[in-house]
């Protein structure tokens, strides 16, 4: 895939969409591309997780489940999956199977903080943009207790 295509893919995306463009180009040039057959293994429950997928093309079943139970989730394309291991140290909390022959953008938390450092305008966007998506868990989790009082 073109870098042009990497770029406009990423911007599709919630988490990258306010990102400067030279953001996105750098991004994704130095992001690593991953190509999967059906049913081969991103990532299992449990491993330490250090990089996010940004899924490019096809779809990946996401389970906490080991017992070959459906699909908690499906990524599709443009779907960012393991979003807080570019943040922090974290563990996988699902595993990840290709559905379909697919592909995968990778973004190294290491990746993500120097894009973050080299380009503070799109790391105030992002701080906004996740200030809101919290905002709104909270007050989602608290209308949630009011209507179970």
């Amino acid at each position: 895939m073109a870098l042009d295509d990497d770029v406009r893919n990423l911007a599709r995306n919630s988490t990258f969409a306010e990102f400067e463009p030279e953001a996105l180009r750098l991004l994704a040039f130095s992001a690593e591309t991953h190509i999967l057959r059906a049913g081969d293994v991103l990532f299992r429950r449990g491993d330490t997780a250090d990089s996010g997928y940004i899924v490019l093309s096809g779809s990946i079943a996401l389970t906490a489940q080991d017992d070959g139970s459906a699909a908690e989730r499906i990524a599709g394309p443009q779907s960012l999956i393991g979003d807080l291991a570019m943040i922090a140290e974290t563990q996988r909390q699902a595993t990840a199977i290709a559905r379909e022959p697919s592909s995968v953008l990778k973004i190294s938390r290491t990746l993500f903080h120097r894009i973050l450092r080299e380009f503070p305008l799109s790391a105030e966007r992002l701080r906004r943009q996740m200030a809101k998506s919290l905002q709104s868990f909270v007050g989602d989790l608290l209308r949630s207790q009011a209507l179970k009082s």
